[in-house]
């Protein structure tokens, strides 16, 4: 029997620090794993260096195909022709699906691709499948990761000559904790270290940062500090950043992300072509899958074409007798995707008002991902930040990993004679960290947008004459009810000295470290007391597990409003 072609570890073997270090530091590699499409880099010692795989291409497709029985993923395989990768064999669209559960509108959307995506709407996490040999093969997004993982690791042991471990991923801004933690797990099973996960603009903004301070050493400008605007959007999400940079240093000073991209652009346009798609396709079946591909690729197509004509001729057999034949002009095809462009513009809008920032102030304006191709996209970061051109110094599809692979340089300790690695990048919080309260409310204990590392507390009291606990759920999110948030854990203070409501004075602290991990403290303090009344807590977050939706559910139906808070009016 062969030697299978990858291994994928165990998570608890690999997720502690390596027990012994080289003389040498070692550089970690970049890695931006895009919804879509792929790509690593490295510092070679004086720039950075995009790896190629052996079909000679920097940029691959971001999937893995169970045709065969051993996976294999868009790094290594050969696909013979695009439908074969929309067969129902290949899983992709990964870094939409992972972290997330059945009740998410993204895992729902998701139900249209080529492969088997199911939902019980419990909150659990859903069903995912490859077919194979007419057999449903059940994975994981995790384990299509993991897979996909091994193979960019391979490709870069065999060109860099010398074992991988530590990398640094590029993140979606909107990605919630839990979603970290199943892209560490990923990472773990795949036998790589995360040194950092960058959200995606950080990475640019870092790029740019080095890309001035070269400027300036070259006397082409001058040192003071420059205010850029970032877009980006792939084929999964659009994310949005304002960065003051100076002197090697991109201050991030303000964030704001979405799960919008090409990804509802493209099933937008497939519905507009064909309206009834979603229950001619429902049953999933061998001669449906294949029609789903061939509308897939098709739109595509067309879309692609779009970008640089102003009108396509779409003709396309589906088979069991559905043709479609239309022209589709640029007009039109704006107008089918005008809520996804609209909210474009608010995230830009959003970024600008929190960053405190006037477009006037804002000196480049940087477009990049798959989507900044559009003209629609390109014309909107344009017309609302008031410029008539975009930055053009980095390649839109490789600013992230070339972004990330400097941060793994930087890392990983390593420094140039010629100051090119003299970065620093001053991270802030895509979204506010707080509690449960009184009504299912959410009070925001670190704002979005706060500079890490951070340490933050609030105090909070009791409801209830003579409450002996509280239950200290915690949540990520913008949403003012605690159930448009992500459930990051929770867990319950006992002991509580008996005392009429309003008395017990229960500070939660929140402290996000260096590497962003987030711990929460609570302690109780009764008046004319200088010490906690009973011991402190103190637990690292998130706690969740997989089938986390319908945690906050059972926490409701079990405790109801017994265990509540109530936020005293005065900050600490």
């Amino acid at each position: 029997m062969a030697e299978p072609a990858y291994t994928v570890a165990s998570d608890s073997e690999t997720t502690g620090e390596e027990k012994s270090s080289s003389a040498f530091p070692e550089i970690a590699i970049g890695i931006d794993v895009g919804t879509s499409k792929c790509s690593v880099a490295v510092w070679n010692g004086s720039e950075v260096e995009l790896l190629k795989n052996t079909r000679n291409q920097k940029m691959m497709r971001s999937y893995v195909t169970f045709k065969d029985d051993i996976p294999s993923g868009g790094v290594s395989n050969q696909l013979s022709h695009e439908h074969e990768m929309l067969s129902g064999a290949a899983i992709f669209n990964m870094k939409r699906l992972i972290g997330r559960v059945d009740t998410d509108p993204v895992v729902h959307s998701s139900k249209s691709l080529p492969f088997l995506v199911q939902t019980l709407d419990i909150g659990v996490r859903p069903f995912i499948a490859a077919l194979v040999n007419n057999v449903w093969r059940s994975t994981t997004p995790e384990e299509v990761l993991a897979i996909f993982l091994v193979e960019l690791k391979a490709m870069a042991e065999v060109q860099l000559k010398r074992a991988i471990r530590n990398v640094v991923l590029t993140i979606p801004v909107s990605f919630s904790r839990f979603q970290v933690t199943r892209i560490e797990r990923a990472c773990a099973m795949a036998g790589l270290h995360v040194l950092r996960l960058m959200p995606e603009p950080t990475a640019v903004a870092l790029l740019y940062a080095q890309q001035q301070q070269q400027a300036v050493h070259e006397n082409i400008g001058g040192g003071s500090e420059k205010i850029a605007l970032i877009f980006n959007m792939g084929a999964g999400y659009c994310d949005v950043a304002v960065t003051a940079t100076a002197g090697g240093v991109s201050q991030i000073k303000a964030l704001a992300g979405s799960t919008i991209g090409g990804e509802d652009i493209l099933q937008n346009m497939m519905r507009h072509l064909l309206p009834d798609s979603e229950i001619l396709f429902s049953n999933h079946g061998i001669n449906e899958i294949k029609s789903m591909g061939l509308l897939r690729v098709a739109t595509q197509d067309a879309i692609y074409k779009l970008s640089s004509q102003t009108s396509v001729q779409i003709d396309v057999d589906l088979g069991n007798e559905l043709k479609i034949c239309k022209v589709v002009d640029r007009e039109e095809f704006e107008e089918v995707n005008r809520k996804v462009f609209e909210k474009c513009e608010s995230l830009i809008i959003q970024c600008l008002h929190d960053a405190k920032v006037e477009t006037k102030d804002v000196a480049d304006i940087i477009a990049v991902g798959g989507c900044s191709y559009i003209p629609k996209i390109r014309n909107l970061v344009m017309s609302i930040c008031k410029r008539q051109e975009l930055y053009k110094g980095m390649n839109p599809l490789e600013a992230a990993v070339c972004g990330a692979a400097l941060e793994g340089a930087v890392a990983s300790g390593i420094s140039d004679p010629f100051g090119s690695l003299d970065l620093l990048t001053i991270q802030v919080t895509p979204l506010a960290i707080g509690i449960q309260v009184e009504e299912n409310n959410f009070v925001p204990i670190i704002p979005r947008n706060t500079t890490m590392p951070t340490r933050k507390e609030l105090a909070f009291t009791t409801v209830r004459d003579n409450q002996t606990e509280v239950l200290i759920v915690v949540y990520e999110g913008e949403g003012e009810k605690v159930g448009k948030n992500h459930l990051l854990g929770y867990f319950k203070i006992m002991g509580i000295p008996p005392a009429p409501k309003g008395v017990p004075e229960i500070n939660v602290c929140m402290d996000i470290d260096a590497s962003n991990v987030l711990r929460v403290l609570a302690g109780v303090v009764l008046p004319g007391s200088r010490h906690p009344a009973i011991p402190v807590m103190e637990v690292r977050m998130p706690t969740v597990d997989d089938g986390h939706g319908w945690c906050a559910e059972a926490l409701d139906r079990t405790y109801g409003s017994a265990l509540d808070l109530v936020t005293v009016q005065k900050k600490i």
